[in-house]
């Protein structure tokens, strides 16, 4: 019997807002960074977010060959690998039970770090309280627990430009048809950030995350 490929997070190199002492009781907001960036580079929303949060920053597994590393495996810009992307989506998993969160969780992800939060949702839907995809896409295909979601519609907020230059328009195309029909969807579009993030698309996904993880906003 062939085991079920897992892409595993190292627990070394998991960035971390606070000490284990600290963590007890207080929501978990987990940042996943985008294709050839580190841990350390979403961490910088903390201070903006929520105060009363706990924040971790897993490093992405793989290395990437312009630097930096990769959740999976190099694709064209919007059409990765299924099953690279269900690999990454278990070892991710993995590490969050391995985490022990003792209050409520929520995903934020970049990018490739967004295109992975929503596979996150299809993969095991109640798992978070919410979750975010800036700049991000939903991979193509069928994933198991997808006939679960237009009855459960989980929390998702989705940002972007739409003059975005990195991720193309079939990709999000498809993940403005899908998104609708497989989550409780907040939509926000912020014209000349590009393929970035913005001051006022933070506060909106604030804003999103605090009645739904049980924290106070600043």
């Amino acid at each position: 019997m062939t085991a079920t490929p897992v892409l595993e997070v190292d627990d070394s190199v998991v960035a971390w807002s606070h000490p284990a002492g600290e963590r007890r009781g207080r929501p978990l907001v987990v940042l996943l960074h985008g294709r050839g960036s580190h841990e350390q580079d979403l961490m910088q929303l903390a201070p903006f977010l929520l105060p009363d949060a706990v924040y971790a920053a897993p490093r992405a597994p793989l290395p990437f060959p312009g630097g930096g590393y990769t959740w999976f495996p190099t694709a064209a810009p919007g059409l990765p690998d299924a099953a690279g992307v269900a690999a990454a989506t278990r070892g991710l998993l993995e590490w969050l039970d391995r985490a022990e969160p003792s209050g409520p969780v929520a995903v934020v992800g970049f990018s490739q770090g967004g295109a992975l939060a929503t596979h996150l949702m299809r993969f095991d839907p109640e798992r978070c309280a919410a979750y975010v995809c800036l700049s991000g896409f939903v991979v193509p295909g069928n994933v198991p627990n997808d006939a679960t979601l237009p009855a459960l519609r989980p929390p998702l907020f989705w940002g972007r430009d739409t003059a975005d230059p990195v991720i193309p328009l079939a990709a999000t195309d498809f993940t403005g048809r899908w998104l609708p029909q497989h989550s409780t969807l907040t939509v926000r579009q912020y014209p000349g950030a590009g393929h970035g993030i913005v001051m006022e698309e933070i506060e909106d996904v604030r804003d999103f995350l605090a009645p739904l993880v049980g924290t106070s906003t600043p």
